[in-house]
């Protein structure tokens, strides 16, 4: 199907419906949230004529969403899912999270973030089961944009299973296995044990996963560890650390690789380790 084309006369098509709407916003309390549906309203309805809708596929399009929140549970977040593979959540991320000298890159939550867990002691495991992975240990240090460390900084960290899946996907992992949080040391230092990530499909078997397909996309997700930390005074970091050759590397179904959070584990007495270390921003001016 031919895409059609911007006219001026879809330009034409009820320019004073898109006026009357916005009109309409003149008493919102909020002017944050005016500006932003002016905005909103104008672009969806230049969408509409360019597109040259039919009632059908507007029709489609409800019916589409209503599906993507019915599929939404307190353990899946089809809508982020949604907004994750259009490379919404990135755009929004990079808006709002710019970095810098000594801070590091930040990428996607997702949708499998289940909030903080247990705190354990540094170099302690986050398994609550055994795995059919090789055993890793990862390390670093979490500092300011100068180099000074950030003493008592919240790590969470969380990743899926061998078997390609996070514990709220699977009813046989315990709940909280593969998560967990940490605090750094005086030095700024965190370490804790785990288990080579694994490449794994993002849940493809809803509105989200139908729409990859059609786009003629895949669902992979590169090997990776989340993280998130945070602390007072400093912008909290969520990000990811992927792992270098994977094969999905370069086609991320949710667009979250940046090329300095690719890492290379190096054998340590005999062990795969990761060493990387976090520079935080200021919350300042945020």
């Amino acid at each position: 199907m031919t895409p059609p084309k911007q006219t001026k006369q879809h330009a034409e098509i009820f320019p004073e419906l898109t006026e009357e709407v916005i009109a309409r916003m003149k008493d919102a309390r909020e002017p944050r949230l005016r500006e932003v549906m002016t905005l909103l309203i104008r672009h969806l309805h230049s969408f509409v004529r360019e597109a040259s809708l039919t009632q059908d596929e507007w029709f489609s399009a409800i019916q589409f969403l209503t599906r993507a929140g019915q599929m939404c549970s307190g353990d899946r977040q089809e809508v982020i899912l949604l907004s994750d593979i259009l490379g919404v959540s990135m755009l929004v991320d990079a808006v709002r999270n710019a970095s810098g000298h000594g801070i590091t890159d930040s990428t996607v939550l997702g949708p499998f973030y289940t909030g903080p867990q247990r705190e354990l002691p540094n170099g302690d495991t986050i398994l609550l089961r055994e795995e059919d992975a090789e055993p890793l240990v990862m390390r670093g240090r979490v500092s300011d944009p100068d180099g000074r460390p950030v003493v008592g900084a919240k790590v969470e960290v969380w990743q899926t299973s061998s078997n390609q899946l996070y514990d709220v996907q699977d009813s046989n992992q315990p709940r909280g296995n593969l998560r967990a949080t940490f605090r750094t040391d005086a030095h700024g230092n965190y370490e804790f044990r785990t288990v080579m990530p694994v490449s794994y499909p993002i849940p493809d078997d809803g509105p989200a996963g139908q729409l990859l397909q059609q786009m003629g996309r895949h669902p992979f997700r590169p090997a990776h560890i989340h993280f998130m930390i945070s602390a007072p005074g400093y912008r909290t970091l969520v990000t990811h650390l992927f792992l270098a050759g994977d094969k999905y590397l370069a086609s991320d179904a949710v667009f979250g690789v940046k090329p300095s959070l690719v890492v290379a584990p190096e054998r340590h007495h005999d062990v795969q380790t990761i060493t990387f270390d976090f520079g935080l921003a200021s919350s300042q001016g945020n």
